[in-house]
């Protein structure tokens, strides 16, 4: 059998891009591959600890899950985390500018009596040294799902109405918005909490990662294991209007 295993940010720079490996047996568990890149790509070895694992853009939570021939296996890195409103998607990921307005008009209705909005924006600093800017990447078709569902998750803890969140991607520079998150709801106290539960959870569980680029070179930022945003049996909520 055959598998795809998709490499990214400074991952796919160790390893030089994506792998495609060649298993001998008609299927393997998700355990078994993990111990089979040890053996066929050392240079993985140091970092499959900290990786977590999707299969064909959904987390795996199982590690006896199987795989079948042709399956498409992501080895998911610590994460970093002028249209109508009828073509602007509540979860967005995109290389071009971030519309906050748009996102406002997403989550506006007539019950809403707070929206908050929340950007997130590429400072000159971090961590005591300068940045010129910063270079996102994505894998963006399981990146926007993990968007969703962090809204999901959110509406299922607090009492929001609605959520959009976009983020971009590509290189940004110092004072460009990376991360735009609309939050609607009945009262300000819930809409505060939701926006700023939302950013926390963009930043541990959505496939994205970031490197800085400085006077003295590009690093990636370390982040934090990625781990799904919520329960994938759970059904979503529609929105309140």
């Amino acid at each position: 059998m055959r598998i795809k295993v998709k490499l990214f940010a400074g991952l796919r720079e160790v390893i030089g891009g994506d792998l495609d490996e060649l298993i001998e047996a008609d299927t393997i568990t998700v355990a078994e591959l993990h111990r089979h890149l040890e053996q066929s790509q050392p240079k993985l070895r140091p970092y499959l600890p900290a990786l977590a694992i999707a299969v064909n853009e959904e987390f795996v939570l199982d590690d006896q899950q199987v795989l079948h021939d042709g399956d498409e296996v992501a080895l998911i890195p610590p994460v970093s985390g002028g249209a109508g409103t009828e073509s602007v998607p509540h979860f967005l990921v995109t290389p071009d500018v971030l519309d906050t307005r748009a996102l406002r008009e997403l989550v506006r209705g007539d019950l809403s009596g707070a929206i908050v909005l929340f950007e997130g924006v590429v400072r000159n600093r971090h961590e005591g040294h300068e940045v010129l800017r910063i270079e996102y990447q994505a894998y963006a078709s399981m990146a926007q799902k993990q968007l969703q569902q962090v809204a999901e998750a959110v509406r299922e803890e607090l009492a929001v109405h609605d959520i959009a969140i976009h983020h971009r991607i590509g290189m940004l520079e110092v004072g460009e918005a990376s991360l735009a998150i609309a939050v609607s709801a009945e009262h300000r106290g819930e809409a505060f909490a939701a926006a700023l539960r939302a950013v926390d959870r963009v930043k541990e569980s959505v496939p994205i990662w970031k490197k800085e680029h400085g006077p003295d070179g590009a690093t990636w930022q370390q982040g934090v294991p990625a781990r799904p945003a919520r329960s994938p049996d759970r059904q979503p909520s529609p929105p309140i209007r």
